[in-house]
């Protein structure tokens, strides 16, 4: 198998090469997997008989684990095949979900999470990064839109079916589940991945260039606000509606439904627009969108009233971080192995700060209702760092 069997996108009228739909896929394993933790934080709670906040570790030592492995993985790899890097980073991710699986208590289970979360700081970061050797550049901003699409799909049916597999069968069935999905995906992008793709590594000097692009540096920190903005709130958004509204296991699944498809609708209208109306507004509208429903979530006071406030939070959740890795490529295209690593990284740290800080919150105060304001002003401070960003125009234009 060889580069030159992957098509270029523009080839055939514009279409995107095939070989972008296991990468799609791959996003969306690796988004189910991150998320199967929120989805089960009930189940894990109770079955392991440890508090919501404890619970809420998993997913704060993991988005921290993410955001130091992200940067350093793109230095450590940077001169693999790609083909043989994503397929063993799924393997991996497989493999360790398998064995959360069967851990039979917390000191068990967090150690072998935290491993497993090595798999989304190489694969999300590096699958983006090697887009632009699989399709033209005037195509480069939807074919990264479109591969971190699986995100999106991840959220309208991997978290949902996540969340109900455990709510019905146990958090070990659900885990067990992304093994699978895991292993499935391993094999689809070995067979379809072309050999030779590798992205130049980034020199010492490239990386200097990275860490000292102001803009670029600006746009890694509204990424981490936005992202602790709305972990602070998403991460126990389980153990709130059963709090609030004493919720089924089906409905929290269709609740996380609601919101996953208006989150793939959202990122579909990027998908589409990204190149027209500029990746920069893009991520302030999403920001925008996001910091609306945490403004409006006090009305929730039902199921249905909660999923209609949720609407712009969805809307904005993924298309936000899709138009982030298309600003940071045309900021910098040369410097995307390092800066879309380094993106990863700033999302991953802000789901590890608003984990930690929601459950700060909840131990300090004994319950849930000053989350959202807490994510509301980490969301007008990206806002306010985004437009930051965009006035920057020096030697790299934001």
């Amino acid at each position: 198998m060889s580069i030159a069997n992957a098509t270029p996108a523009g080839a055939n009228g514009g279409a995107l090469p095939g070989v972008l739909w296991p990468l799609l896929f791959g996003n969306f394993v690796i988004g189910t997997g991150v998320m199967v933790v929120p989805g089960t934080l009930n189940e894990i709670s109770g079955s392991l008989r440890i508090s919501v906040a404890t619970a809420g570790q998993l997913i704060s030592a993991g988005g921290l684990l993410m955001c130091l492995a992200a940067p350093l993985m793109a230095a450590v790899v940077a001169g693999w095949d790609r083909r043989r890097l994503l397929t063993l980073s799924l393997l991996w991710y497989g493999t360790l979900h398998l064995a959360c699986s069967v851990a039979s208590s917390f000191a068990a289970l967090l150690p072998l999470r935290v491993l497993a979360m090595i798999s989304p700081a190489i694969f999300t970061p590096q699958a983006a990064a090697c887009v632009g050797l699989l399709v033209a550049p005037e195509h480069r901003g939807r074919a990264i839109t479109f591969v971190f699409l699986g995100w999106s799909v991840a959220s309208v049916l991997g978290m949902p079916i996540g969340a109900y597999v455990g709510g019905t069968l146990g958090w070990s069935s659900a885990f067990a589940l992304v093994g699978l999905l895991s292993l499935g995906s391993a094999l689809w992008v070995w067979r379809t991945m072309p050999d030779g793709v590798r992205p130049p590594a980034l020199s010492l000097a490239a990386w200097r260039d990275t860490l000292g692009s102001r803009a670029l540096m600006l746009c890694i920190l509204v990424t981490v606000l936005y992202s602790a903005g709305q972990f602070v709130l998403m991460a126990y958004l389980a153990p709130y509606f059963q709090q609030k509204m004493d919720i089924t296991p089906g409905g929290l699944s269709l609740y996380f439904m609601w919101f996953g498809a208006f989150g793939f609708i959202g990122n579909v209208l990027l998908s589409r627009n990204v190149d027209r109306i500029g990746p920069s507004r893009a991520v302030m509208a999403g920001t925008c969108s996001m910091a609306l429903t945490l403004l409006l979530w006090p009305l929730g006071t039902t199921l249905m009233l909660a999923s209609l406030v949720a609407v712009p939070w969805a809307l904005g959740c993924f298309s936000a971080n899709s138009a982030q890795q298309a600003r940071l490529v045309g900021i910098a295209p040369t410097l995307a192995s390092g800066s879309i690593a380094l993106n990863s990284s700033a999302m991953y740290a802000g789901q590890a700060i608003g984990a930690a800080g929601g459950g700060w919150l909840i131990d300090s105060t004994g319950s849930m209702d000053s989350l959202h304001w807490a994510g509301l002003a980490s969301m007008l401070a990206a806002m306010a760092a985004s437009a930051w960003a965009s006035s920057q125009r020096g030697s790299h234009r934001a």
